[in-house]
């Protein structure tokens, strides 16, 4: 007996020396910044029995606004309120029970960077390359596996991790600048502790930690400031919506409200259409926003107010912190529409010249238009968010170029798809894409047309809104032309010590790609310096006989693309576009540096994408 009693208490003893009650487990976020405009933060503090406790701070311009408790009482949120006065230090929050400290914790104030507030954010000067940062480049192999971190290496399984990391972005920037791209918008780095599949990010399980495997946040940061040094910015993806089934919230949840459906799996019916739809049945719209993505990704209730100030909180620290020139959103629309206008209008206060992107998945223009800042929406929900994924352009492209040529398919699609542009507040700030990490590559959706994969390119790079591009499509990787996540995600050529193949150096690759890679490095850095692209008007002319001509114009500068389709040469009569070339009298070939002769008709090689830039 006397055995058991001495178990018991040696159990006891060390339980209560893992979770001690009232010790600080999780204090988020452990900083904040002087001078924000956010100066009431409210900080998440989970502890065993810390609501039980009242928390106190002595230091000059800190103040405790209020605190608030939920239904668990290992969760205390305590708002603090910086004043304008407020120094950068750092000062203890002691946590008391009947006056007597319990716990404390050191909290950190730090001094802002220079100008941060008035950052620039991503604009249509910019060429986005996207990148899932698993698949880019191992440039750290040390960091492959860590302990405590679940899924192990395996590069020989798609759906596994490989070791791609910020290490390998790192030494590749050099590489990146060169092609053209002045932004990096890399898939999410934030940790992913799942026991399967978690290469992807898209199911964070620490919302204030890079996922080790990637590297450390002063990692992130220092990847940053190194790409700002290049004339590069950072576009982070965040998501709103879910976070991953082994977050630590999960074992411990913060509110009984904190998820929505928590007692039984229900999954979204992914409907984007009943949000609008002034016919939809209530419970339809509320399965839509509140069923969950998988089972591994449990959706959050940002109607939760705790939880909505932690998201907006976690975007906006994140911006500082790193100093990120972007937003991407994930999943935008599943998330409560009256909190995603005051997340995007609460850090779109914080930063006025920064640019957020949100995704929905969508290729009915109305549906994409909804969320953009400035819509004015019969529902009353007003949108804060500056711009969206242009998924109706990408469908149209896609089509465009796939089918054969008829009185309404083929590239009649781009230019119907476009005279929808009436329905968006600012379809200049759109980011339009041809493929991404959940698509098919779009030269194997091409049947592996180089031509048409080039045309692809050169409406990117020509059209209006912020063009993103793809890792590895310069270099024509491939896909099955259906969706296969592993198989788009493969490993980029050279990014692994005894890579057969290597983009960054050129080793190993064929001529065919070669090609297509300077071709891509050619159209992205003619675009740097083109202010036409960056800030011109658009005129389209409706496509005739399998050819399609738009003009870019600004002042006395005009750029004229046309797109022959055809697998034949044809010539195009330019008397019907002599409003826009009366006057100019040089004309260049941009991507080739030859001159034109826009006196006479053009003779166009089959399938061939022109650039003309006149003067």
């Amino acid at each position: 007996m006397k055995k058991i009693i001495l178990l018991i208490s040696l159990c006891w003893c060390v339980n209560n020396a893992i979770a001690a009650p009232y010790e600080v487990k999780h204090l988020e976020p452990a900083n904040w910044w002087v001078g924000m405009k956010y100066h009431q933060v409210e900080l998440m503090v989970h502890g065993e029995n810390i609501s039980a406790t009242t928390p106190a701070i002595a230091y000059p311009g800190v103040t405790i606004f209020e605190t608030k408790k939920t239904d668990n009482p290992n969760y205390l949120f305590v708002t603090i309120e910086v004043a304008a006065s407020a120094k950068p230090g750092k000062f203890a929050i002691d946590f008391k029970l009947d006056g007597v400290k319990k716990s404390s914790f050191s909290y950190s104030l730090l001094a802002r960077e220079k100008n941060s507030a008035n950052r620039q954010g991503f604009t249509a000067r910019d060429a986005i390359y996207l990148i899932t940062p698993d698949r880019f480049a191992n440039g750290n192999p040390k960091n492959d596996s860590v302990a405590g971190m679940t899924e192990q290496p395996d590069r020989a399984n798609k759906g596994g991790r490989h070791g791609g990391d910020i290490a390998g972005m790192t030494q590749h920037l050099d590489y990146i600048a060169k092609m053209g791209f002045t932004q990096i918008w890399p898939n999410p780095l934030t940790e992913n502790n799942q026991p399967t599949y978690s290469y992807h990010g898209y199911a964070a399980t620490d919302l204030y930690l890079v996922d080790a495997r990637y590297g450390t946040n002063d990692d992130f940061k220092n990847f940053v400031a190194k790409a700002k040094q290049k004339n590069i910015g950072v576009i982070q993806d965040i998501i709103l919506n879910h976070i991953g089934s082994k977050h630590w919230w999960m074992s411990d949840m913060p509110a009984r409200d904190w998820l929505n459906f928590p007692d039984k799996y229900t999954e979204t019916t992914h409907r984007r259409t009943t949000i609008q739809d002034p016919y939809a049945a209530p419970a339809d719209k509320e399965l839509f926003v509140s069923g969950w993505f998988t089972t591994g990704m449990p959706d959050l209730n940002q109607r939760n107010p705790q939880l909505a100030r932690y998201l907006i909180q976690n975007t906006i620290w994140w911006i500082e912190y790193a100093g990120l020139s972007g937003v991407r959103e994930d999943t935008y629309g599943y998330s409560d529409e009256k909190f995603l206008s005051q997340w995007a209008q609460i850090v779109m206060e914080e930063y006025p010249n920064f640019n957020m992107v949100g995704e929905e998945w969508s290729g009915n223009p109305a549906v994409v238009a909804h969320w953009q800042k400035g819509k004015q929406n019969k529902s009353g929900h007003v949108p804060y968010i500056t711009s969206m994924m242009d998924f109706p352009i990408y469908d149209a492209l896609r089509l465009a170029l796939y089918e054969k040529e008829g009185w309404d398919t083929g590239i009649i699609r781009l230019y119907e798809t476009l005279a929808d542009d009436f329905i968006y507040p600012d379809p200049f700030n759109l980011v339009i894409f041809p493929e991404n990490h959940d698509t098919s590559r779009i030269y194997s959706y091409l049947n592996e047309d180089v031509d048409l994969f080039k045309m692809a390119m050169v409406y990117m790079a020509t059209m209006r809104g912020i063009p993103q591009f793809y890792y590895g499509s310069e270099v024509l990787m491939t896909s099955p032309r259906e969706r296969d996540d592993g198989a788009v995600r493969a490993d980029m050529p050279g990014g692994w010590k005894g890579d057969n193949k290597n983009a960054f150096t050129g080793k190993g690759l064929s001529a065919k790609e070669k090609d297509a890679q300077a071709y891509i490095k050619t159209l992205l850095n003619w675009r740097k310096n083109a202010e036409v692209i960056h800030r011109g008007k658009l005129q389209h002319f409706a496509p005739v006989d399998g050819i399609y001509v738009y003009f870019r114009y600004l002042d006395n500068r005009a750029v004229m693309v046309v797109l022959n389709k055809n697998p034949e040469t044809k010539t195009l009569d330019l008397q019907r576009f002599k409003g826009l070339l009366t006057g100019k009298t040089k004309a260049v070939d941009a991507l080739a540096g030859s001159k034109l002769d826009i006196t006479k008709p053009l003779t166009l090689s089959p399938k061939a994408s022109l650039v003309i830039d006149l003067q």
